[in-house]
């Protein structure tokens, strides 16, 4: 065999033999990871607010309305209005009321404010002092919906639940989070809950600090939930993208209607002393 082809054979097939394998650059093989927790923090004046320090309807600079009746995706019985006997603003506070009345081919009646399009935020501490409803069939929520659905339809943009309440479950306030990997339909669902004395009569702060590592949910600011990006794609983490705030009362309903509706207990308020939502600081 001629010397070049033994130098081809010895560069093709015995690279160790002829000392040349440490020359190779070898590939780097990493899994994914989630972000590092920088241990952000959050300015100390509020971004957006809304102080409730006026009366007549919440402020339409502020809020808009999700109007109709059509069960919201969860069998529900009321029918969401803009009128004031069902969102008023007066003596420092708003109130959010569920009705027993027929409006809109329902027999109940309620409102779901939102500030979509008025107040749309990605990461930040969201503060909302409320003092809840009671009674079988209501279901109060202070939550947040992506504002552009960026990933497609619920749940695969996400949903963050800050303050869910059931009225069969008295004092009990929820905690929740949903993503297509996370979520109650293919019971997978990532939730925490808490027993919170006089949550129907006296006011409690419920807060969740949002950051790129993780959403945390605060009552009377102290801890109870934790939910952490594991970098796995929007899948498991498709909150990167703008969310907006909602607060209402739903009444029956897949959840709020497990053991039934009192009719005799309503009507039923929601009652908000404030709003108020901090940017995080950048690091």
């Amino acid at each position: 065999m001629p010397l070049s082809s033994i130098g081809y054979f010895c560069f093709a097939w015995a690279m160790a033999a002829c000392g040349g394998e440490k020359d190779i650059p070898r590939p780097v093989i990493t899994q994914p990871t989630g972000p590092v927790d920088k241990n952000w923090s959050f300015e100390t004046t509020p971004v957006w607010a809304d102080e409730f320090d006026y009366s007549g309807k919440p402020n339409s600079a502020k809020w808009g309305y999700d109007i109709g009746g059509n069960g919201w995706g969860n069998n529900e019985l009321q029918y969401y209005s803009d009128n004031i006997s069902n969102a008023s603003v007066a003596d420092g506070k708003l109130t959010i009321t569920a009705r027993k009345e027929s409006v809109g081919g329902k027999e109940y009646s309620s409102a779901r404010l939102v500030t979509k399009d008025k107040g749309d935020w990605t990461y930040g501490r969201f503060e909302i002092k409320a003092k809840l409803p009671t009674g079988k069939g209501t279901w109060p929520a202070i939550w947040m919906l992506p504002t552009d659905w960026s990933y497609g339809n619920w749940p695969k943009s996400g949903e963050i639940d800050i303050m869910e309440h059931v009225g069969y479950d008295q004092d009990r306030v929820h905690v929740t989070v949903h993503t297509e990997a996370y979520n109650h339909g293919i019971g997978t669902q990532k939730g925490a809950s808490k027993v919170v004395p006089n949550a129907s009569t006296e006011y409690h702060l419920y807060r969740i600090d949002w950051t790129p590592f993780a959403i945390r949910g605060y009552i009377d600011n102290q801890m109870m939930y934790e939910f952490i990006n594991e970098g796995k794609g929007y899948a498991a983490w498709p909150f990167d993208k703008r969310f907006h705030l909602l607060l209402n009362i739903a009444v029956g309903g897949n959840w709020g209607g497990t053991q039934g509706v009192d009719a005799s207990v309503y009507p039923q308020a929601m009652e908000v002393d404030y709003v108020r939502v901090y940017k995080m600081v950048e690091k």
